[in-house]
C-alpha cells in the first residue's frame, strides 16, 4: 500500500466525518437507487449495497426508509448523475462527480469553487482518460478470514486488487465488474461496509504539503456542496 492508498483513505475519513453533509448525499444515493431497481431491498443488490453504506455511516433508520419512499415521488424524479472536469491549484486533476435535480445551478457552484480556489473547469473528456473507473468495495477482516482464499475466488469474478488495512480489506475491479464482485460477496455471505464506482488517477502525482493545503481548501468547498457526492483528484 502506497501513498495514493493512504491519502484516498485519509480523504474518505475526513469526508465522512461530518455527518450533516453526508446524510444527504448518501440520501441521494437510495433513492436514485431504489428509483432504478424498486425499492425492495432483497430484490435490489444497488439498493441493498446503498442501505448498507448508509449504515455503516451510522445513517439513522427513518432517514434510510424516507429516502427510499422519495423514490416514488416526484422529488426523485429529476435527479441525475453529471460529472465535470477541471484544473485545480497546482495543477492538480480533479474530477467532481455530482447527483444534482438543478444542473445549471450544480455547474454554476462548481465553478465558482474552481474559481476561488486557483482552479478552473476543464472541457467534459479533457481529464478522464487520466482516471480510471473502477468498482471499489471495503469489507470487514473478520479473525479467520481466509483472505487468500477469498482472493482467488474474487478474481474469478472481476477482481483486480486486495488490499488489507487492518481491520478492513478494500476490493478493487473494473467498473463493469461491480455486479459481479457483489454478486459473489453475497454467495459467499460477506455484507460489505461500503462499496461504490470511483474514479482513481492512473498516474498519481506527487504534491508538496504546502500544495496539499491548497489542494484540500477546494475540495473542502466542492464537498460542501449538497449537490456534491465526491471529489477525486490525482494526489499520489
Amino acid at each position: 500500500m502506497g501513498r495514493a492508498f493512504e491519502y484516498r483513505k485519509a480523504a474518505k475519513e475526513k469526508r465522512w466525518a461530518n455527518m450533516s453533509r453526508v446524510f444527504p448525499k448518501l440520501a441521494k444515493i437510495i433513492t436514485m437507487a431504489a428509483k432504478e431497481g424498486g425499492g425492495d431491498p432483497a430484490l435490489n443488490p444497488k439498493l441493498r449495497t446503498a442501505i448498507l453504506t448508509a449504515k455503516a455511516q451510522n445513517m439513522p433508520k427513518d432517514n434510510i426508509e424516507a429516502a427510499i419512499k422519495r423514490a416514488s415521488g416526484k422529488d426523485a424524479a429529476n435527479i441525475e448523475i453529471v460529472t465535470y472536469e477541471g484544473k485545480g491549484p497546482r495543477g492538480v486533476m480533479v474530477i467532481v462527480e455530482c447527483a444534482t435535480d438543478n444542473p445549471t445551478r450544480t455547474v454554476a457552484n462548481v465553478k465558482t469553487a474552481f474559481a476561488k480556489n486557483g482552479g478552473q473547469l476543464a472541457q467534459s473528456g479533457s481529464l478522464s482518460f487520466l482516471f480510471s473507473r473502477k468498482a471499489v468495495f471495503e469489507i470487514e477482516n473478520i479473525a479467520g478470514l481466509d483472505t487468500d482464499a477469498l482472493e482467488l475466488t474474487l478474481i474469478d469474478a472481476g477482481l483486480e486488487e486486495l488490499e488489507i488495512d487492518g481491520d478492513t480489506i478494500y476490493l478493487y475491479a473494473p467498473y463493469a465488474e461491480f455486479g459481479s464482485i457483489a454478486k459473489t460477496l453475497e454467495e459467499l455471505d460477506i455484507e460489505p461496509k461500503s462499496a461504490a464506482l470511483q474514479y482513481l488517477p492512473n498516474s498519481p502525482q506527487e504534491f508538496d504539503d504546502e500544495a496539499i493545503a491548497e489542494i484540500e481548501k477546494l475540495v473542502d468547498r466542492l464537498e460542501d456542496d449538497d449537490d456534491v457526492q465526491a471529489v477525486y483528484t490525482n494526489i499520489a
